[in-house]
């Protein structure tokens, strides 16, 4: 059981989503600084001054603290479009190598022909 245990827990597979689960929470609390520090208060400034957080409606004995939802969903989407931004330019890089690599096997199949040329000519020659 120890032995499946250690295969299991030291796969690259598995390596690679802890390092993924703690890069992502430090990416979080990057976003949600530029979130409540940055772009929350521009926003507040552009709505005329109010703290989007802060808004609630008293029903009854109950508070209904819709501003805490309001600012979940603004947190929400600015995450999402950071890494929708990261991923778009990860695919862009990763598109650029791939048509690097490809031309680079197209030079390499016309050295090829180029080459096979050359030694057949010789061939010929003898």
């Amino acid at each position: 059981m120890w032995k499946e245990f250690k295969e299991f827990a030291f796969k690259g597979n598995v390596v690679d989503l802890a390092v993924a689960v703690v890069i992502g929470g430090a990416f979080g609390l990057i976003v949600k600084s530029l979130v409540n520090d940055i772009i929350m208060p521009l926003v507040g400034i552009l709505i005329g001054g109010i703290d989007v957080s802060n808004l609630a409606i008293k029903v009854g004995t109950a508070t209904v603290a819709y501003g805490l939802f309001l600012q979940s969903i603004i947190n929400f989407l600015i995450i999402a479009a950071a890494i929708f931004m990261m991923v778009k330019v990860f695919n862009t890089m990763n598109k650029k190598s791939a048509k690097e690599a490809e031309i680079l096997e197209v030079e390499d199949t016309k050295t090829e022909k180029y080459l096979q040329e050359i030694v057949k000519l010789l061939s010929e020659k003898k």
